[in-house]
């Protein structure tokens, strides 16, 4: 019988309130990278935020259930101009983190230019890029369209890849 692999699994988050992009993965320590699970959650545009803001942490908790990652590796915000976006996507950030440490998930927090520069090794890489080297190291057959998807899951990588006390702590 082959003994099982020991894996941390990590679950990358690019927040949002229409959109929020995610994407599962197993790491084994090594270079073994597996994509488990990616998507997007998408609430409606005329909605009211404390409606969206369930919506997310609903289905945010439903995926983290299904996966059972050990992690969320969420990316930290950038806004330079528009605050009132800024505010919004900080509350569907919050309940995101809330429904990561209420089930039981340690949290781990990247800035965009981290992600793309444990990604691409250039931290102004762009959509493409970003996409291109999530296929490459997932080995996958073609690239995730969905930016916010790709973004989700260059977060879980951006974990496995740059933290170097990472624990490898169940067995999948």
């Amino acid at each position: 019988m082959k003994p099982k692999i020991k894996v941390t699994r990590i679950i990358g988050v690019d927040p949002g309130t229409g959109i929020v992009g995610f994407g599962v993965i197993d790491f084994n320590g090594g270079n073994g990278y597996k994509l488990v699970d990616a998507g997007v959650i998408r609430t409606p545009v005329n909605q009211a935020l404390e409606l969206r803001l369930v919506t997310i942490y609903e289905e945010l908790c439903n995926i983290i259930k299904l996966n059972q990652p050990n992690v969320m590796s969420i990316e930290k915000l950038f806004f330079a101009q528009n605050v009132t976006t800024a505010i919004s996507v900080s509350h569907a950030r919050g309940v995101m983190m809330l429904a990561g440490k209420q089930n039981g998930l340690e949290i781990a927090e990247y800035t965009p230019l981290q992600i793309k520069q444990a990604l691409t090794g250039y931290g102004r890489a762009d959509k493409k890029q970003i996409q291109e080297m999530v296929q490459q190291v997932l080995k996958l057959k073609s690239p995730i369209k969905q930016d916010d998807c790709a973004d989700g899951i260059a977060a879980a990588i951006c974990h496995a890849m740059t933290n170097p006390n990472i624990k490898v702590s169940s067995t999948l």
